[in-house]
C-alpha cells in the first residue's frame, strides 16, 4: 500500500474513505480566564521566532559559548523550561499549528506533516518554483485573527524558508505570507495575492542567496571549542560529513543549497527587517501589529547530522549570533519596550539510532511496516472487500468500516496487524486508538496521542516506537511521543513580560491564550491552552 502524500490528498475521500473521514472531526477545549494587560502597556509589535527541530536543553548545553539572541531572551526573559508540543507526532507542520492557534492538531486539521499546506490551486506568485500552497486544511482561528478582529487596521508579516513554516502559525488569514522558493526568491501563493509587492521584489533583486556561490560553512569558534567528532560516517549519509562545508561555484545552484547552511537563517532574518521597515509594522501605539518568524536551518542540518553533531553545536551558536544581530537590528527600527518577543519551537529531534550509547535498550532501530500489509490486503481481496478500506501511514492504521459487511473481518485484519507489528524490532506498543484515548488521564503516552487526532477519527491503531528508533530515512528524526522531540523552548521576552525561570509543565498551545492577555484581545473560539503567568497582572 503506497505511502499518503501531499499529492493524493484531493483524492483522499476517494482512495482511503477511512482518512478522508477522520480529516473532518474537530474537537476543542476551553481554556483558562487571560488577565489583560492595560492599554498603556500593550505592545505595539508581537514577534514570534520559532526555531525548526529546536530542542530545548540546546539553551544550556550551549549556554557558555552563547552571547547573542539566544542567550539574551533565555537570560532576560520569562522562561518555560519544561514546555512541550503535548501531541504524539511531533512533526514540523502539527507543531507550526499550534502556536498561534492554542490548539492540538486534533482541532487545527493539521494533524501530521502529510496534511499541511499543498494546494494545487494556489500556485506561487510571479512563476516562483515550487508547489503550490495555502492554509486551506487549516480550521479555526489563530491570534493573527484575534488581533484583526479588535482592530481592523493589524498588520501581519510571516516569513520563513518552508512554506508550512509561514503559513501554518496564522492559519487562514489573509496576511502577509512568504518563504523561500528553491530559485533563491521569496514568494507566497495566489491565495494571498496575485503578485509580489514592490518591497520584496525589491529584496529579491539583490540576489543575496546567489552571492553565497562558493562560500564555506566553517566553524564559528576555534576547533578546540568542539567536543564532537568532525568525521562521523553515518552522518550525512557518509556524504560531505567534514568541515568547512562548500556551497557550490554556481549561484542558481547556491541559492538552492544554501537551505541546508546556516546561512539560509540569516537571509529569512534579514528579509523579515526589510518586511517589518517596508509594511511600518510596530509604528503606532493604538494597534499591534504581528511578526512570525520561522527559522529553518536548524531543521535542515539536524536531520541530516543529528543533536549531537558538530554541524548542530555550530549551527546553534550562529542561530545565537544571528538573533543578536536582529534583535539589535530590529530595536534600532522600534522602540525595544513597545516588542513583546515569544521564542519556542515545532518540535525536538532524537538521536542517531545508530549513535544511541550503549545504555540504550532495547537497541534503537530503523522500522518499516508497509511489509505486514500484503497478508491483510490477500485476504481482503479473498473477500471481494475493495482494499481501499484499509491504510497504513507509519504510525497509524487506518480502516474505513462501512466498507466491510463482515465486521468480524474488519476486526480480525486489525488484530493480525497488531499481533505482527509488536513483534517488529523497535516497536514499543501498538494501541487501539479509541481504547487509548479513553486511557488517556493515566497514560501520558496515551494523552499526547488524544490531542494529536480527534475522537471520531477512523483510525484502528497508533504505533510508538521505542525510543530513537525512526521511520523514514532521515539520518536523524523526530516525530515520536518521547521528551526528546516534544521539549521545546519557551520563552517571553520585552513588553508586559516579567523575567524568571519557570520550571513547571507548559505546553505549546499555551502560546497564543497568553499573548491575547498580554495585548489585551478576546481569544476568539475555546482553545486547549491557557494563559501563563508572564507578566503583572493589571
Amino acid at each position: 500500500m503506497p505511502l499518503l502524500t501531499f499529492a493524493s490528498m484531493p483524492l483522499l475521500h476517494a482512495r482511503c474513505p477511512a482518512l478522508g473521514l477522520f480529516l473532518g472531526a474537530v474537537f476543542v477545549m476551553a481554556s483558562s480566564p487571560a488577565h489583560a494587560q492595560s492599554a498603556a502597556n500593550r505592545p505595539s509589535l508581537v514577534v514570534l521566532i520559532t526555531i525548526d527541530q529546536m530542542r530545548a536543553d540546546y539553551l544550556d548545553r550551549f549556554a557558555s559559548q552563547m552571547h547573542g539572541g539566544l542567550a539574551r531572551l533565555a537570560r532576560g526573559g520569562a522562561r518555560f523550561t519544561n514546555a512541550h508540543q503535548d501531541h504524539a507526532i511531533t512533526e514540523t507542520a502539527p507543531g507550526h499549528a499550534s502556536l498561534l492557534s492554542g490548539r492540538f492538531p486534533r482541532s487545527t486539521g493539521i494533524m501530521m506533516n502529510r496534511i499541511g499546506v499543498d494546494d494545487a490551486d494556489a500556485p506561487l506568485t510571479a512563476g516562483a518554483y515550487g508547489t503550490g500552497a495555502s492554509p486551506k486544511r487549516f480550521i479555526g482561528t489563530t491570534f493573527a485573527d484575534w488581533l484583526r478582529a479588535a482592530n481592523a487596521r493589524t498588520r501581519t508579516l510571516s516569513v520563513s524558508m518552508k512554506d508550512r513554516g509561514a503559513i501554518l502559525p496564522i492559519g487562514r488569514s489573509k496576511s502577509d505570507v512568504y518563504w523561500y522558493s528553491a530559485d533563491g526568491r521569496f514568494t507566497t501563493s495566489t491565495y494571498y495575492r496575485d503578485a509580489l509587492p514592490k518591497w520584496v521584489n525589491g529584496f529579491n533583486e539583490r540576489q543575496l542567496p546567489q552571492s553565497y556561490a562558493g562560500k564555506n560553512w566553517t566553524l564559528l569558534l576555534p576547533e578546540s571549542s568542539y567536543a564532537e567528532k568532525d568525521s562521523v560516517p553515518v552522518e550525512g549519509g557518509g556524504v560531505d560529513v567534514v568541515f568547512p562545508h562548500r556551497l557550490p561555484n554556481d549561484p542558481v545552484d547556491a541559492g538552492s543549497l544554501v537551505r541546508a547552511t546556516p546561512f539560509m537563517d540569516d537571509l529569512v532574518l534579514a528579509f523579515a527587517l526589510h518586511g517589518v521597515s517596508s509594511m511600518g509594522l510596530g509604528t503606532t501605539s493604538t494597534q499591534t501589529d504581528l511578526l512570525a518568524i520561522s527559522l529553518s536551518a536548524t531543521d535542515v542540518i539536524g536531520h541530516r547530522y543529528g543533536p549531537d553533531s558538530r554541524e548542530i553545536h555550530d549551527q546553534i551558536l550562529r542561530v545565537d549570533r544571528a538573533l543578536g544581530g536582529f534583535l539589535d537590528s530590529l530595536y534600532a527600527l522600534r522602540d525595544s519596550t513597545t516588542i513583546t518577543i515569544v521564542l519556542t519551537g515545532d518540535h525536538g529531534v532524537g538521536t542517531i539510532p545508530e549513535l544511541a550509547p550503549d545504555s540504550v535498550q532495547p537497541r534503537p532501530t530503523r522500522v518499516k511496516l508497509y511489509g505486514l500489509l500484503p497478508p491483510l490486503i490477500a485476504r481482503m481481496v479473498a473477500a471481494k472487500v475493495d482494499t481501499n478500506a484499509i491504510d497504513l501511514d507509519e504510525q497509524i492504521l487506518l480502516m474505513n468500516r462501512t466498507m466491510f459487511k463482515n465486521q468480524a473481518l474488519a476486526d480480525s485484519l486489525v488484530d493480525a496487524f497488531a499481533v505482527a507489528a509488536r513483534q517488529q524490532p523497535g516497536v514499543s506498543r501498538v494501541d487501539r486508538f479509541r481504547a487509548l484515548i479513553a486511557d488517556s488521564l493515566s497514560d501520558p503516552i496515551a494523552r499526547r496521542w488524544a490531542h494529536q487526532f480527534p475522537a471520531t477519527a477512523q483510525i484502528e491503531l497508533v504505533i510508538t516506537l521505542t525510543k530513537f528508533s525512526t521511520f523514514g530515512g532521515n539520518v536523524a528524526s523526530h516525530g515520536s511521543p518521547y521528551t526528546y522531540d516534544s521539549n521545546v523552548p519557551l520563552i517571553f521576552y520585552g513588553a508586559g513580560i516579567t523575567p524568571g525561570v519557570h520550571p513547571e509543565f507548559v505546553r505549546t498551545v499555551d502560546i497564543a491564550p497568553t499573548l491575547a492577555s498580554l495585548v489585551g484581545v478576546k481569544v476568539g473560539e475555546r482553545v486547549d491552552g491557557v494563559a501563563l503567568p508572564v507578566g503583572t497582572k493589571p
